[in-house]
């Protein structure tokens, strides 16, 4: 009884809530792809995420039947990309190399591979989020996984076996 008479302000934020907790998880970790920061150290990724969930609750009571997840998604790729525009590239000028797995890929490149492959966004549907070519979308994918696989390997700290005295 007390369900019915519950505003719908309520039920919205209880909803919402429930979304945020079961969808909030996987949308940082695709932040985090995004920015190329490293998973405990990701200030840039929870900014996307904060905003990208603040957008889809604004949106929220105008969902109807549509994906929440989907619409978060969205929001943060495009919020992503706007990002990288207004930063004039890759990293932006001066700014080092971030630290994470990803990091050797551009904006866009990484944008694409954490959509096709971490989201499994069909190629149809992220050439369309993107405003780009379908073949664009696969000739950037392939490039990057390229680039990903045929990375030259970082050397491997230097192990130190117990000290041998002279004989």
């Amino acid at each position: 009884m007390r369900e019915r008479q519950a505003s719908p302000g309520a039920r919205r934020a209880r909803e919402f809530e429930a979304f945020v907790a079961g969808a909030a998880g996987r949308l940082l970790h695709a932040a985090t792809l995004l920015t190329a920061e490293a998973p405990r150290d990701n200030p840039r990724a929870r900014r996307l995420l904060t905003l990208s969930l603040a957008h889809t609750y604004a949106c929220w009571d105008r969902l109807r039947g549509e994906d929440p997840y989907e619409r978060a998604r969205q929001s943060l790729a495009t919020r992503f990309a706007r990002e990288a525009w207004h930063r004039h590239g890759v990293r932006g000028r001066g700014r080092p190399a971030p630290p994470g797995a990803l990091a050797a890929l551009s904006a866009q490149e990484r944008l694409v591979v954490v959509l096709r492959l971490y989201e499994g966004v069909a190629e149809e549907q992220a050439a369309a989020l993107l405003g780009l070519p379908t073949e664009r979308v696969r000739v950037i994918c392939d490039r990057a996984i390229a680039a990903l696989t045929h990375a030259p390997a970082r050397a491997a700290p230097a192990v130190r076996g117990p000290k041998v005295a002279p004989s």
